[in-house]
């Protein structure tokens, strides 16, 4: 799996709220659609932060398990 991290997340633009984030202000992860490579993910309440970015067929398994329910 190939994965690496952008120290300040807030250098991107474009995040949207996961659609499996809770509802409560709280618990919110961001992703980023389109980046080169792979899908970036970070935590909303730091946006300057740092972001995981998760190749695409790993990020992929991952939303597949979690719409199963594992």
């Amino acid at each position: 799996m190939t994965e690496h991290s952008i120290r300040d997340a807030s250098t991107l633009s474009g995040w949207r709220k996961s659609s499996y984030s809770g509802s409560e202000s709280g618990s919110c992860v961001e992703v980023l659609d389109g980046h080169r490579a792979g899908v970036p993910v970070r935590d909303s309440k730091n946006p300057c932060g740092p972001a995981l970015v998760v190749g695409a067929a790993a990020w992929s398994s991952f939303i597949a398990a979690v719409k199963a329910g594992a």
